[in-house]
């Protein structure tokens, strides 16, 4: 099998979660004709102990990048196996955010999809989320990222927050085009905190507009308006409530520094979401506040 130009790129640490992402990409890996490259980064922090506890010999360290490689080519051997795509592996050494992100620019990644927990110890779960906050805010291509452990496969309902800013025509537009692979349905979540009604009514008509683009693109759309005070946790309430497979939010460019960020509930779905979260690139615009398909 040849290799071609479309990659996936999957951050692989040996432990459970990421092996179990690695499963998740194979159907997306087939939809983006893709190949699926794994990649392994030895932390350059241990690399620089390791180099001094045994006085510059790099013999160890030597050592630790041929067993690495030798590890992660038996589970490319493996899920080549298994999926029948072409997997290709790179073990490399540095920042784990920074060789992720990369790579990814690097070899052109069409998706990110990487695990955000991979133990119990709530110390690793925040150095872990924060690796894959920052693989987001700094990579170009999309990001799925993975935290709990059991998914179906396939993806047959997709959540979708909804607010008034012009960047969600962007989450909805992705959330067609995996709707349409998957022969997904569509739920639409907009939240509201006040008893605002020219607000709540701005949401309402949104919503309802934006339900029946999506309904005329061909996909099954469902939309609720909900009074929330905590919009993470309300939004993954409404996705474990759907029995969803998949949340899609919206990363956005800060006009002044021009870096893409994530918002304090976006990060909080991500850390706390069982189900998968992809995170997807708004375009830079000049104004932000307006329906999404005025």
């Amino acid at each position: 099998m040849k290799t071609n130009n479309n990659h996936i790129l999957v951050p692989v640490d040996f432990s459970e979660q990421s092996l179990l992402t690695i499963k998740q990409s194979y159907n997306l890996a087939r939809y983006h004709n893709s190949d699926i490259t794994l990649l392994y980064v030895i932390d350059g922090d241990f690399l620089h102990k390791l180099t001094h506890l045994f006085k510059g010999d790099t013999e160890n360290e030597n050592r630790l990048r041929v067993e690495t490689t030798e590890r992660l080519q038996r589970i490319a051997d493996g899920t080549k196996t298994e999926s029948g795509l072409n997997v290709n592996i790179l073990v490399t050494s540095g920042k784990i955010y920074d060789e992720i992100v990369r790579v990814a620019n690097e070899i052109d990644a069409v998706m990110i999809i990487m695990g955000t927990n991979g133990g119990t110890d709530s110390i690793k779960k925040k150095f872990i989320g924060s690796n894959a906050i920052r693989v987001i805010n700094e990579a170009k291509c999309p990001v799925i990222s993975i935290r709990g452990k059991q998914h179906r496969e396939g993806c047959k309902r997709i959540v979708l927050p909804l607010d008034l800013s012009l960047e969600s025509r962007d989450k909805v537009n992705k959330a067609i085009e995996v709707a349409k692979y998957f022969s997904s349905e569509i739920n639409i979540i907009s939240l509201y905190d006040s008893d605002d009604e020219f607000l709540i009514s701005k949401l309402k008509l949104q919503m309802q507009n934006v339900q029946q683009f999506i309904i005329d693109e061909g996909v099954n759309a469902t939309s609720e308006l909900v009074l929330s005070k905590d919009v993470s946790e309300s939004v993954i309430a409404f996705a474990n409530k759907m029995d969803a497979d998949l949340i899609i939010i919206i990363s956005q460019a800060d006009k002044e520094i021009k870096e893409w960020f994530l918002g304090t509930e976006a990060q909080d779905i991500i850390n706390n979401s069982e189900i998968p979260v992809l995170s997807v690139k708004a375009m830079e615009r000049k104004d932000t506040y307006e329906y999404v398909l005025s």
